[in-house]
């Protein structure tokens, strides 16, 4: 006969006093069954003691130190400032940001933010690359600046000095 085990994850908190783990204390885990099914208790070592004969009747218990999870990494270079900065820059229609604009949009289609949704070719050869934001909608015609290699890690500094808010600030 097949068995659902849907027995939940290590609590951050005790299944007692309610009050949250600290890292390296160490704690109690028992699995107990009743006709509802399996449950798991988590139990700082303190209020394991104090239950005495209160105890839940476990068939497997175990010790334990908690561990706290590690911080999220800040993602270095963030959506919305990635999107502002080219918002603005795109507001500002100034030339010379050409290359940054390009490659921020190129950042957030690799994101997921933005999806190209054509390309057109023009007789002169400029190429314009038309995307979409996924959640607003909006669309954002983008020129192509055709960078070289060996263009492309001068262009990123940039975008990263921008983003970074040193642009035009002394080094």
């Amino acid at each position: 006969m097949a068995q659902d085990w849907d027995i939940r994850p290590r609590s951050d908190t005790c299944t007692h006093c309610a009050q949250p783990f600290l890292d390296g204390q160490a704690y109690m885990s028992g699995l107990s069954a009743d006709e509802t099914g399996y449950r798991r208790g988590d139990y700082h070592e303190a209020c394991w003691n104090d239950l005495g004969e209160s105890r839940p009747r476990c068939f497997s218990l175990w010790r334990s130190v908690f561990r706290a999870p590690p911080p999220e990494p800040d993602e270095p270079l963030k959506r919305e400032n990635a999107e502002s900065l080219l918002r603005k820059l795109i507001e500002q229609e100034d030339a010379a940001h050409r290359n940054v604009i390009y490659i921020l949009a190129v950042m957030l289609e690799r994101k997921r933010v933005f999806v190209e949704r054509a390309v057109e070719r023009k007789e002169d050869g400029a190429t314009m690359r038309l995307y979409e934001h996924r959640k607003t909608k909006e669309t954002f015609l983008i020129s192509e600046p055709h960078l070289r290699l060996d263009e492309l890690e001068t262009v990123q500094a940039e975008v990263i000095a921008m983003l970074d808010g040193q642009q035009g600030k002394d080094p």
